[in-house]
């Protein structure tokens, strides 16, 4: 896709307002759509200099806790192989860890209460020790497992183990031969390789440069590690809006995304949860998933419409001072370059199910069923009340209910000896053509009286 020259333009300067006005030594950024980088932009230059060399879209610049998307995929992919299960505790695979009653879903989604950063030195800016050591500090439970979103760096120094342990090699090995190399990430790697740029502080009342250092963070490396490009993140973006080409499963990445613990903030409105691994917001009802990043010297982002499948990533090498512009940019390119919804066609194939749709009752509750275009079903309105949707499901033959209250509940329609249908059967409950249908088995029974 080649999109217009002003889109590209206009992209552009907002980025370069970014740098100027935050006061950033380089930054870059890229927007996807349809799985491809259609537009990207590298400005300033990497040492913060007059006459420095100028950043590039091939320019490294560490991602921090992005790295944290990579360790919940392979996770994911050790899962969908059968050699754990999200609802295991740690202890079950790590025995030696003095938090075993935690599992692993509440360390993807940070609500196992396990304490946010290692004890000791500063880990973003020392040198990092082994898993023995880690273990060795006793981490500890800041919360009851399961009952709190907190945060946790160390609870990812935990899972990189576990991968280490499950793969028999080190965790980013495991990333790189499961995850990279199959998308063709070769630039995303552990340490720098040039070109590279290096970590800076900008000092927030003077246009001074000082310098973060760099350093392997050991056992604590896949909380916020790792290194990357534009062009990689945008590889990244892309599997994130579902073009995960054979290394993970559509539904399997669909699972990630389902917002699960809530960022809340006395207060404040929340609109940011957390997945599987991944950050999800709610934007006036408009749904994003991605992930954030910083380290000492760099900031990063990740964002991606789930709807539209529209993607921007954003790097800079700046400690602090990074404003809007991942949301901005996201937004100045749908504005200009608006997706085109899909061109309605008739399906014959929805003609297998015309006699289920119309009115339903459930007591006396009316609820309408409609096909809809991509062969589900709709009960009633999805975010009201109990409305939901429901996929095709020939395990229960039947559907299964994909969201809302009746999520990953079976629904059954049964039919008499004519063919018709007389119930629909949505987790126990009944539902009938009409009030208490006189004509159908409705649970506990029906007054002899009838309506009267």
């Amino acid at each position: 896709m080649t999109i217009d020259h002003s889109t590209a333009r206009a992209l552009s300067h907002r980025l370069a307002v970014e740098q100027s006005k935050q006061r950033l030594p380089s930054i870059t950024a890229g927007i996807v759509r349809d799985g491809q980088l259609v537009w990207s932009e590298a400005i300033g230059a990497i040492d913060g200099r007059v006459d420095g060399p100028v950043a590039s879209t091939d320019t490294q610049y560490r991602i921090g806790s992005i790295s944290k998307t990579f360790v919940g995929v392979e996770v994911m992919r050790l899962r969908d192989e059968g050699r754990l299960d999200l609802g295991d505790t740690i202890g079950t695979h790590l025995p030696e860890v003095p938090f075993p009653q935690v599992t692993i879903a509440q360390l993807l989604t940070h609500t196992s209460g396990l304490q946010a950063e290692s004890d000791g030195q500063w880990w973003e800016r020392s040198q990092g020790g082994s898993w023995t050591d880690l273990v060795a500090s006793a981490p500890a439970l800041r919360a009851t497992p399961g009952t709190t979103f907190h945060y946790s760096n160390v609870g990812y120094a935990v899972l990189g183990e576990l991968i280490a342990r499950l793969r028999e090699q080190p965790w980013q090995d495991a990333v790189r031969i499961g995850i990279l190399a199959p998308l063709g990430m070769s630039r995303t790697t552990l340490r720098p390789e040039t070109p590279a740029a290096p970590g800076l502080a900008v000092h927030p009342l003077a246009d001074l440069l000082h310098a973060e250092p760099e350093h392997d963070a050991g056992a604590m490396s896949p909380a916020g590690q790792l290194w990357s490009t534009v062009q990689d993140l945008a590889v990244w973006a892309a599997f994130l809006a579902g073009h995960t080409q054979d290394v993970l499963a559509p539904r399997t990445l669909a699972e990630m995304l389902r917002p699960i613990a809530v960022n809340d903030m006395v207060d404040a409105a929340w609109t940011g949860a957390h997945g599987l691994g991944w950050q999800t917001w709610n934007v006036a009802g408009r749904r994003f998933a991605g992930h954030g990043g910083s380290m000492p010297g760099f900031l990063a982002t990740m964002r991606v419409d789930v709807a539209t499948g529209d993607g921007v990533v954003l790097m800079t090498n700046a400690t602090s001072g990074l404003g809007p512009a991942t949301s901005e940019l996201l937004d100045l390119f749908a504005e200009r370059e608006p997706t085109l919804p899909a061109p309605w066609h008739a399906d014959g194939a929805q003609s297998a199910a015309l006699d289920l749709v119309g009115p339903w009752f459930w007591g006396t509750y009316e609820f309408r069923l409609t096909l809809e275009s991509d062969g589900r079903l709709r009960l009633g309105t999805p975010g009201e009340g109990r409305g939901a949707r429901f996929g095709p499901d020939v395990d229960v033959d039947g559907w299964t209910g994909l969201d809302g209250y009746y999520r990953g509940e079976p629904l059954v329609a049964e039919r008499d000896s004519a063919g018709d249908a007389t119930r629909l059967v949505l987790a126990s409950f009944v539902f009938t053509r009409t009030p208490y249908d006189a004509a159908a088995e409705v649970p506990g029974g029906l007054d002899p009286t009838g309506w009267h």
